[in-house]
Parts: structure tokens; C-alpha cells; sequence
């Protein structure tokens, strides 16, 4: 690996699921029919992706994954981003490297030959925008250490790893090698826990992360919160990891965010809206809003707010990306 320069070449890097979205406006009977977990994500092999596919009403198809959504929103706010992810060489791969690219992102991860194909994620959007997501990973989850380029990840001021992605055993070997070449680089490490069931299955190795004092700044949303402390009352799980990790972002919906970093505490309303059209990237916006601040190294309490205008635009539309211009967005919500 080569030396680091002292002044990192990009903002964010980012190791996440690619994955293309199908998303499509449903009524609420036809998530009980499906069998589906209503606002929850649920994996699922490529024969159930097909059979919910084809029960799917017209839908729209958007490159998506949790932290390239992320990298989306931050391109959008003026900072470089470079995404690391498989794709297979399939017609969604090539899709995908192209949304990747067009919206100003590095993402040169060689794509993987043959079966299985690239990941998609079945969206099923009820009236009060309630999404319900049903997750193919696909090539996703054969991510290995081997395609990482570790000069890149040095270069990269902030390494923000998707829970997601803990899951399978390959791509979680991976983003413990870009974990230890960031921290080696001094770079800082970002970890979102994407949902509850990846803390489930996965308790022991997140608490030994933050014990280990391998995260700085970890993005949780209040049921992840609880999963992971064992907690029901917010403020009890929220300090009890506050002053282990030094910065912890806690969403909570219409409830608006908490943050903490070095004995400072932070709080704000969710943003106004006319009507919730999707839920659909609102957490993975938010890092965005969030982790373009901190990168520019503002207070926390504006970091917040930049996540919550974030949030908010983009839960007022469909697709889990930005549709505004955001920096125009954040110059007048802001000032």
C-alpha cells in the first residue's frame, strides 16, 4: 500500500450493497397477501425476488443500496466520494456503474463474471409511504478483500461501512481489511447499522468494534438502538453508548435525531413536509446531510440539520436519492 498523503484525495468512501431498486406504489392488502414484513427489509433468494417481482404492481427501477444512496446525496452537496461494490457483468451492473458514475461517484470495483446476478431490492410502497423492502443481494455479498484497493481507501478521509453488508461472511472479511487500512491510514471509520436483524445476528461483533474503539462515528435509528443495547428507554440505550464511540447519530422518524461527541449533546425536529410520498432512503440521506457537515467540520447541532433537510426532501418523493438541488436546499434552510 502506498504512503498517505497527508490531505485525503476524497471526502467519503464508501463499501456498501449495489444493488439496483424496484420500487412500486402498492395498497396495504397486498403486503398481507405477499406474506411481506411490513417497514422492515427482509432478504431473500432470487426465486422468492421473481415470484414478488411478478406480483408487483408498474414499478420504476433506481440504482439504490444503502451507503451508494449515501455517496449520492453527498456528491450532490459539493464533496468527492469514491463507492467500492460488486456488481455482476449483467444489464443492472452496467446500469448501476452508470447511475454511480453520472452523479459524480468513483466506483471502479471490477464487475464479477457469472451467476448470481447483480442485486435489486423489491420496494413496496403503501399509501402512507410506508416502504416495505424485500433484498436479492445478489453479487453483492461476494464482495472480497481481494477487490479492494487499499491506496484508495487510504486516500479517503472518511470510511463508511454498510450494515447490510456485515451480514455474509465474504464482504464482512472485506470491510475488516478496509477497516484496518483506514485506521492504519488515520483516517476515521463510520458504521451504520442499517437494521435491526444485522444486530441481531451480529451483536457481539458490533460491540467488540466499539470496545475496540474501531468506530467513530456510528449512525443508528431508535429500534436499532434498542436491538443493540437491549434497552427499550431511548435515553438509557442512547448513553449507553454515547461515551463509547465519539460521535453516535441517533434518527427517530417524525421524532427528529440525537447526537453526542465529546460530552457534547445535540438534538433537532424533523423537517416539515408537505406529505410523506417514501420512506425509502430517509436514513441513508440523513448520513449524508450528517457526514457532509462533519467532513467540513461543522458543530454538531448543524450536522444534525443538514440530515434532517436531507431526510425530508427525499422522503418527499420517490427513489431513495436526492431530486433537488441540495445545495441550494441546505443555502435556504440553513442561511
Amino acid at each position: 500500500m502506498a504512503e498517505t498523503s497527508t490531505e485525503p484525495r476524497y471526502d467519503v468512501i464508501a463499501i456498501g450493497n449495489a444493488v439496483v431498486d424496484v420500487i412500486a406504489s402498492c395498497e396495504e392488502e397486498l403486503i398481507d397477501e405477499l406474506q411481506l414484513n411490513r417497514g422492515g427489509m427482509t432478504l431473500v433468494d432470487e426465486d422468492r425476488a421473481d415470484e414478488l417481482y411478478a406480483a408487483m404492481p408498474p414499478a420504476r427501477e433506481v440504482s439504490g443500496g444503502s451507503a451508494a444512496n449515501t455517496l449520492a446525496g453527498i456528491s450532490t452537496l459539493g464533496l468527492q466520494c469514491a463507492f467500492i461494490g460488486q456488481v455482476a457483468d449483467d444489464q443492472l451492473g452496467k446500469v448501476f456503474r452508470h447511475d454511480m458514475r453520472a452523479t459524480g461517484i468513483d466506483f471502479d470495483t471490477e464487475a464479477r463474471d457469472g451467476d448470481p446476478a447483480t442485486g435489486r431490492v423489491l420496494i413496496f410502497v403503501t399509501p402512507d409511504g410506508e416502504r416495505t423492502m424485500n433484498t436479492f443481494l445478489g453479487a453483492g455479498q461476494y464482495l472480497p478483500a481481494s477487490a479492494l484497493d487499499e491506496d484508495l481507501i487510504a486516500s479517503g478521509a472518511i470510511l463508511y461501512l454498510e450494515g447490510y453488508l456485515w451480514d455474509p461472511e465474504e464482504p464482512r472479511s472485506a470491510m475488516r481489511r478496509a477497516i484496518e487500512v483506514a485506521r492504519a491510514a488515520g483516517r476515521k471509520v463510520a458504521f451504520t447499522a442499517s437494521e435491526s436483524f444485522v444486530i441481531e445476528r451480529h451483536r457481539g461483533d458490533f460491540h467488540e468494534m466499539i470496545d475496540e474503539g474501531l468506530i467513530d462515528i456510528l449512525f443508528v435509528n431508535e429500534s436499532e438502538l434498542a436491538t443493540l443495547t437491549g434497552k427499550d428507554d431511548f435515553d438509557a440505550g442512547f448513553e449507553a453508548i454515547a461515551g463509547k464511540v465519539p460521535v453516535l447519530v441517533a434518527t427517530r422518524s417524525e421524532k427528529g435525531a440525537v447526537a453526542a461527541a465529546g460530552g457534547e449533546r445535540a438534538q433537532v425536529h424533523a423537517e416539515p413536509i408537505d406529505r410523506v410520498v417514501d420512506t425509502t432512503g430517509a436514513g441513508d440521506q440523513f448520513a449524508a446531510g450528517f457526514l457532509a457537515g462533519h467532513a467540513r467540520g461543522e458543530s454538531l447541532e448543524r450536522c444534525l440539520k443538514r440530515g434532517a433537510i436531507a431526510a425530508a426532501e427525499v422522503i418527499s418523493h420517490y427513489g431513495p436519492r436526492p431530486e433537488a438541488d441540495m445545495r441550494g436546499l441546505m443555502d435556504e434552510k440553513l442561511g
